[in-house]
């Protein structure tokens, strides 16, 4: 007991953390987002055409990405989503650095009608330690 009252805020921490963690696995499925792997990306591409959609901003995707890929950064795909009409009846494998901004482009994808949008787990990083290439 002495030990949690000592440590009442690094106890409160590593808690938040941990539901903070939670959170995000079960806000990902209530709000109906599609999450794959970067093996699971590369046969999309390979053989379902999928559109390869990187949310990141300029400067970040002229470091590295992936063949082909569409670069829209993340605040302005709303703006731009006409620019991916003639990709809704295809997969589209969204991307950015973590995964973070491109599981909400999945979102704002889903709301406009994309229903084969699919959140790169991991974003670029994964893509990376998966041994697969950037186009630099």
């Amino acid at each position: 007991m002495q030990f949690m009252q000592d440590n009442i805020w690094m106890i409160l921490v590593a808690v938040s953390s941990g539901l903070m963690l939670l959170w995000s696995f079960i806000g990902n499925s209530i709000r109906g987002v599609k999450e794959v792997s970067s093996a699971a990306a590369l046969q999309l591409i390979n053989y379902k055409n999928a559109l390869v959609l990187d949310v990141r901003e300029a400067a970040e995707f002229n470091a590295g990405h992936v063949l082909n890929a569409k670069q829209i950064p993340f605040g302005k795909l709303d703006e731009s989503i006409g620019e991916l009409e003639r990709y809704r009846t295809q997969p589209i494998v969204v991307m950015d650095s973590s995964g973070l901004r491109s599981s909400a482009a999945c979102v704002l994808l889903n709301k406009h009608g994309f229903e084969l949008a699919y959140n790169l787990v991991g974003g670029v990083s994964a893509w990376q330690k998966a041994g697969l290439p950037l186009k630099k």
